[in-house]
């Protein structure tokens, strides 16, 4: 079949390479339609389309770089705000530890206060009682003196003048003997 192909395309005088001209400025008027339909319209809607993609990817990476931005921002003032939080609670711990070193220092102030009167009201107390005991010791002593000098003299010294005045006499003497003989 190729042998009769080519034959009767020689046959005919004409090369099939080259097309026919009716088919040249079909295939040409073609051509231009479909190149001023797709420059025409199709072109100017792929521009369209493809500037408000780059629009959108533009504007996005402009917004992604807007809130990156402001979350640095706002993670730097974090930052601050957690130092200086930081800082504020360390000054209160300080103030607590000079306020308990205050509180503990009046309160040993205090102990030491209450303990001196403590130790001034018991001494007053010990002196008291001491003065007393010395009171009725002296009165005991006088009274027995009495009765025991009433018993060696023979006579009464029930005079409380007289009494007073012996009693006196012999607490003194007692008294005036040196230290060694108590």
């Amino acid at each position: 079949m190729t042998k009769a192909a080519t034959l009767l395309a020689a046959e005919e005088g004409a090369n099939p390479l080259i097309p026919h001209t009716f088919e040249l400025v079909v295939g040409i008027f073609s051509f231009l339609v479909v190149l001023v339909v797709v420059g025409k319209i199709l072109v100017p809607r792929i521009q369209k389309t493809l500037g408000e993609r780059t629009d959108a990817i533009e504007g996005g990476i402009k917004r992604a770089e807007e809130a990156q931005a402001e979350a640095q921002a706002l993670q730097q003032q974090y930052r601050d705000r957690l130092a200086e939080a930081r800082h504020e609670a360390a000054r209160l711990r300080e103030e607590a530890r000079e306020q308990a070193a205050q509180i503990k220092a009046e309160l040993r102030e205090e102990a030491q206060a209450e303990a001196r009167r403590l130790v001034e009201a018991a001494h007053a107390q010990i002196e008291a009682d001491r003065q007393a005991a010395f009171a009725q010791l002296r009165t005991e002593i006088g009274r027995l003196s009495t009765d025991l000098a009433g018993r060696i003299v023979g006579e009464s010294l029930e005079d409380e003048v007289r009494q007073s005045r012996i009693v006196d006499r012999f607490l003194d003497e007692l008294e005036s003997t040196p230290q060694a003989v108590r």
